[in-house]
C-alpha cells in the first residue's frame, strides 16, 4: 500500500510540477485573498490581527477546493480513473498517494500565507510547535476530504459546483478548531490550544479511515 502510494503521490506532484498550477494560479490567489480582506477592514492593525487566524483557514479551504478541483478535472479529462482502476494498485495505496501530493501542495501555500499574515497583519507567532501541529493535523484533514469528495464528484458535469458543496460542510469543524488553535499559537488568547489540536487530529483520523476503507468503491462507481 505504502509503495503504492508513492508512485501515485510522485506521479501527482509530478503533474503539477511541469504544469506549475499550484506556484502560478493557487498560491498567488491564497496571498490575494489576504490582500483583499486587508482592504476590506480599511487596513486595521487590530482587526487584521484579531482575524488572522480564521482567514488563515478560509484561505486554505478555498486552496484545498482549487487544488482538489483541478485534480479531479484533469483525471476526468484524461481518463486516468480508468487506468487507476486497471492498474492493480491497491485502493487504499491510491488515496493515501493523492491526498498525500494534495497536503504537500496545500503546505507549501500555508507556508506562503505564513509569511502573509506575519508581514501584513502583524502577528507573531508565540507558540511555534502549536501552530506547526495544528497546520499539519487540519491539512491532513482538507487534504483527506478534498480527495474522497473529488473522487466522488469524478464524471459529474456539476462536479465545479459540487465540490465545494460537499467539502465546506464536511470541514466546517476543522476551520473552528484550527482557528482556535491559531488563535493560542498567536496569543490572542488566554488557555491551552493543544486540546483543539487534539481534537484536529481525531478528526484527520476519522477522515483517513473513512478514505482508506471507501476510495475503492468509490473510484469503481466513479
Amino acid at each position: 500500500m505504502l509503495r503504492d502510494a508513492c508512485a501515485v503521490a510522485a506521479k501527482d506532484l509530478r503533474l503539477e510540477w511541469r504544469s506549475k498550477v499550484a506556484v502560478n494560479q493557487i498560491l498567488p490567489f491564497a496571498v490575494l485573498v489576504l490582500v483583499v480582506f486587508a482592504f476590506a477592514v480599511d487596513a486595521d492593525a487590530a482587526i487584521l490581527r484579531r482575524i488572522a487566524p480564521g482567514l488563515f483557514w478560509v484561505a486554505v479551504l478555498l486552496s484545498t477546493l482549487l487544488a482538489a478541483g483541478r485534480s479531479t478535472a484533469v483525471e476526468s479529462a484524461d481518463g486516468l480513473p480508468d487506468g487507476l482502476r486497471l492498474s492493480g494498485l491497491d485502493p487504499a495505496g491510491i488515496f493515501l498517494g493523492k491526498a498525500g501530493a494534495l497536503a504537500a501542495q496545500l503546505l507549501v501555500v500555508e507556508a506562503a500565507l505564513t509569511i502573509g499574515i506575519v508581514v501584513f497583519y502583524d502577528v507573531r507567532i508565540d507558540d511555534p510547535l502549536l501552530y506547526v501541529a495544528a497546520c499539519l493535523a487540519g491539512t491532513i484533514t482538507l487534504a483527506s476530504v478534498g480527495t474522497l469528495y473529488g473522487v466522488l464528484s469524478l464524471g459529474l458535469r456539476v462536479r465545479e459546483t459540487l465540490l465545494p458543496l460537499l467539502v465546506v460542510p464536511a470541514v466546517a469543524p476543522v476551520l473552528l478548531a484550527g482557528t482556535r488553535a491559531l488563535e493560542r499559537a498567536f496569543d490572542q488568547v488566554t488557555g491551552s490550544g493543544w486540546s483543539w489540536v487534539g481534537l484536529l487530529a481525531v478528526i484527520a483520523v476519522v477522515y483517513v479511515a473513512a478514505g482508506l476503507a471507501a476510495y475503492g468503491s468509490l473510484l469503481e462507481e466513479a
